[in-house]
């Protein structure tokens, strides 16, 4: 049987998965074709490109997530340009912006500044971008729209608007679904899975976060990625296995995978 399954964005170094990683993952590679764990920041994006060398199935992102750039040191980009050629780096990120926690000034122009810098080593070593985005909609479509919309990448854990999103898919982006789709309280997200292109659409997890219903609370792992598929073949009035074929083929496309 092909092998569909490709979670677009997990964090299989964190340490809820200390007592049964291995386990787990090993389990995983019978059904996944692929498996994408994300960087967050310099410490996370050398523990991806390890556990990518120590399993086929697994390809890693580098990056610097908008929460941490408070943290960032100045050799950080280094870094990330240095190491954003390895065989198995499919992409830069978790990058982007969070006004969630931090709504200072000062703070919101740094992750628009990282944010900036890090689209620029993307677009020089042609790699596509993994997008954070959270209660900065305005800002985080006007970067793209500015330094990248020439370039190829995944709006992750989308949850702002249909018409948003459309601005997104114009440019030739993805849009990353995760457990979120499954809430009874995600319309939003429910309405841009109904309206947008299959075409346009890739799978996650976010593992260990965001897990979906039936599981929604507890720890989430690339094993509940079928309630989502669930989920978006019945918002969209197709097949499970249709969405798979699809959502495969794109996350193959957007990965060069």
């Amino acid at each position: 049987m092909r092998k569909l399954y490709i979670d677009t964005h997990a964090h299989y170094t964190d340490k809820q998965f200390n007592n049964d990683r291995k386990e787990l993952l090993n389990t995983l590679s019978n059904d996944f074709y692929a498996l994408v764990e994300i960087g967050c920041d310099i410490k996370t994006s050398k523990l991806s490109l390890d556990l990518s060398d120590k399993y086929e199935f697994i390809y890693s992102t580098i990056g610097i997530h908008p929460s941490e750039v408070k943290n960032a040191k100045s050799d950080d980009l280094d870094f990330i340009r240095k190491n954003s050629k390895g065989r198995k780096v499919v992409a830069i990120g978790e990058i982007g912006l969070d006004y969630y926690w931090d709504k200072e000034d000062e703070i919101k122009n740094l992750q628009k500044k990282m944010f900036i810098l890090q689209l620029q080593i993307a677009k020089e070593k042609k790699l596509p971008v993994v997008i954070h985005s959270r209660e900065a909609s305005k800002d985080t479509l006007y970067i793209i729209k500015t330094y990248a919309a020439d370039m190829k990448g995944i709006i992750h854990c989308y949850s702002y608007s249909y018409e948003t999103a459309k601005e997104y898919v114009k440019m030739g982006y993805y849009i990353g679904i995760g457990g979120v789709v499954t809430y009874n309280n995600a319309k939003k997200l429910q309405e841009t899975v109904e309206k947008i292109p299959l075409e346009h659409l890739v799978l996650e997890t976010d593992a260990p976060y965001l897990a979906p219903v039936p599981n929604r609370g507890k720890r989430n792992s690339s094993l509940n990625l079928k309630y989502v598929v669930t989920k978006i073949a019945e918002l969209k009035g197709v097949s499970e296995q249709e969405v798979l074929e699809k959502t495969f083929k794109n996350a193959r496309e957007v990965y060069n995978i």
